[in-house]
This record gives C-alpha cells, sequence and structure tokens, in this order.
C-alpha cells in the first residue's frame, strides 16, 4: 500500500454515504484489494471477497478519496462506540459457505469491530486504510489521511495494530506525523510471518 510522491492528480475525497449506493461494490472492492491478503483463507477470488464484505461497511464512517471519479483509497473514521464494520452473519455464509462463513463472522467480530479502548472527546481512531492497485503511488491514501487530520471535531488520532512488516503504511502513517505509541508482540510470528502489532497516534494541540 505504498503512497509515493508521483504525478500531481486532482484527488477528491468525500464521504462514502455522499457518493450514494451505487458506489458501494467499487469501494468494497478496494477494501478487499486492501486486505485480500488477510482474507484470502476465506475466498481466493477477489470478486467473491468483495460481494462478501460489500454489505458490511459502514458508509458513514468510510472516507473515500475519488481519482478521475473512481474510488483510489479509503480510510475508517471512528469515535467512542462507532464501528465501521456491521457484517450479518447469514451473508457471509452465503457466499462464503457454511464452514468459512461462520469462521468469517467470528473472525470479523474479534478483529474488525470493538470500540476504541479509551473513548474520550476529540479521540479519533482511524483505520482499514487501503489503496485500489491501479491508482498506488499517486497520493490516494496520504489525501485520506489529510483529509481526516484537518476534521475539526478531532484533535487526537490513532491508528491501531498494524503488522510490523506493513513498513509501506508505517512510513505512510509517519509522514503525515504519526508515531509509534505501543506496541504488543504477537505469539504466533513463525506462521503469522509478523512479530508484533504497531499502534500509532497523531496529537494536534
Amino acid at each position: 500500500m505504498p503512497e509515493t510522491s508521483g504525478e500531481t492528480v486532482p484527488i477528491e475525497v468525500r464521504r462514502a454515504d455522499e457518493l450514494g449506493e451505487r458506489y458501494r461494490r467499487r469501494i468494497a472492492r478496494v477494501f478487499v484489494e486492501g486486505f485480500g491478503q488477510d482474507l484470502e483463507y476465506f475466498a481466493r477470488d477477489p470478486e467473491r471477497l468483495t460481494e462478501a464484505v460489500e454489505h458490511m461497511l459502514v458508509p458513514e464512517r468510510f472516507h473515500v478519496a475519488l481519482i478521475d471519479g473512481e474510488p483510489a483509497a479509503l480510510a475508517s473514521l471512528t469515535e467512542a462506540d462507532q464501528e465501521a464494520i456491521d457484517h450479518d452473519a447469514s451473508v457471509l455464509r452465503r457466499h462464503l459457505g457454511l464452514v468459512k462463513g461462520t469462521i468469517a463472522d467470528r473472525v470479523f467480530r474479534t478483529h474488525f469491530q470493538g470500540s476504541s479502548p479509551v473513548p474520550k472527546p476529540g479521540l479519533a481512531e482511524i483505520g482499514f486504510v487501503a489503496s485500489a492497485r491501479r491508482f498506488r503511488g499517486r497520493g490516494a491514501a496520504k489525501a485520506v489521511l489529510n483529509h481526516l487530520l484537518t476534521l475539526p471535531a478531532y484533535d487526537e488520532y490513532t491508528l491501531e495494530d498494524i503488522k510490523d512488516t506493513n513498513e509501506p503504511a508505517i512510513r505512510l502513517y509517519e509522514r503525515v506525523g504519526f508515531h509509534e505509541y505501543r506496541r504488543r508482540e504477537v505469539n504466533h510470528s513463525r506462521w503469522s510471518g509478523f512479530n508484533a502489532y504497531v499502534s500509532m497516534k497523531l496529537t494536534q494541540r
């Protein structure tokens, strides 16, 4: 998901609910392109994954960078008990099968849902940062982050549980002003391929 300085292109950032339902499938496709490696156990076909997850993205919580009218990158923004993901187990089972759909239901509830551990006024959590493959390197993810950092309601932001091996993402977050504030070691590094979850913070005061 690297975002590098390349050609200058006009990038518009809109909230997903402002774009309407006709954008839902395209936004879900960007989500899958960003997290498909983590989701490939459930289905290797990206279109099948897209069909499975498109219902669960809460449009009011996602902000989308558009290049030439096409979703190029996205990120969620939540506070307190808000959720960016709200899935229906029956939909997951219909698209992924009984066994994998049931496992996906449990995994999503454990890893994709759950409010900020220390909710407080002015604090927001950014999550699910992803870029469409064909737009990578054109500043779309950075544009979404910069947009979120200008929202007047917040003065502190966190990014939780980034894999320590995801160096391009960590470098991007550092470039916009985030710094690491917590590192959580994992016990399954041999088979998971990473050693720790990194959490980052940015304070604007």
